[in-house]
């Protein structure tokens, strides 16, 4: 029985290593898109595009800083796990703030 739980501690640790060189392959950021009263998304992901004044845009991990209102747009936000296809989020407006691979967006402002 001790064997079993070695076999099963050793394939945890294999496919954790394996997401890890994963990760590392392909740099990541955080988006976090909410209003006063709901999450909207907040997971770790590749790209997040919108659209401001001077027209459509992407975020990418290790942007700049950077802050801009959007437009009334659709953000396309590509997660970082595998199962799940790009997320599209309709907003009439907002604010997105960008720093450290850090994306915040404020809806209904």
């Amino acid at each position: 029985m001790i064997e079993e739980k070695t076999a099963g501690s050793e394939a945890i640790a294999a496919a954790k290593q394996e997401k890890q060189a994963e990760g590392a392959s392909k740099p990541i950021m955080r988006v976090k898109v909410y209003s006063p009263f709901k999450t909207y998304y907040d997971e770790d992901s590749y790209s997040i595009s919108g659209e401001n004044a001077t027209g459509p845009f992407d975020i990418l991990p290790h942007h700049h800083n950077f802050m801009t209102l959007l437009e009334a747009c659709v953000l396309v936000i590509q997660p970082v796990e595998g199962n799940i296809h790009e997320q599209k989020i309709r907003i009439s407006g907002g604010l997105m703030y960008v720093k450290a691979d850090k994306v915040t967006v404020f809806l209904d402002i």
